[in-house]
């Protein structure tokens, strides 16, 4: 009987601990291959990350899933602006934010409305769901807001 084989980005794993590898070992460190190696490691780890998020969505209910696909769907974002914010590089964290947003708000969401329409006539929505993801993208916009506002009314050096 021969094993169906499904296509898996899995093998990619083996790229998380060559990033660590070159990270921590003196005579192998190369920002561009740390670049590259963490790039290609995080693609799998997202995918697990995703399922599992799925598994815990069918398990507790699609309200508590749309929160945890909105929540965990940012991770990236979140220890990008967490580490950016650790160096004090504002901006990155700012820039980082915004093109989370507009890609949540334009990218997917277009995607998934031209997608669902050239495949189905009428299409439905989880209103739980929706009303997560946007309180979700609101509470980041109010966010970026608040850092906006706070920024331009600081002191100003003379």
């Amino acid at each position: 009987m021969l094993m169906q084989l499904k296509p898996s980005l899995d093998w990619l794993l083996v790229f998380v601990p060559i990033s660590i590898a070159v990270r921590y070992i003196p005579g192998w460190q190369n920002d561009t291959a740390l670049f590259i190696c963490a790039g290609l490691g995080i693609i799998p780890l997202a995918g697990i990350m995703g399922r599992a998020t799925e598994h815990l969505a069918a398990k507790m209910g699609q309200g508590i899933g749309g929160l945890l696909n909105a929540t965990f769907g940012n991770a990236a974002e979140l220890i990008i602006a967490l580490m950016a914010l650790q160096k004090g590089l504002i901006g990155v964290v700012k820039a980082s934010l915004t093109g989370s947003i507009l890609g949540n708000i334009l990218l997917v969401f277009g995607v998934s409305v031209l997608a669902g329409g050239v495949k189905f006539q009428t299409q439905t929505f989880n209103r739980t769901a929706v009303q997560a993801s946007t309180t979700s993208l609101m509470l980041a916009a109010i966010g970026l807001v608040v850092a906006v506002v706070g920024y331009l009314k600081r002191p100003k050096d003379t």
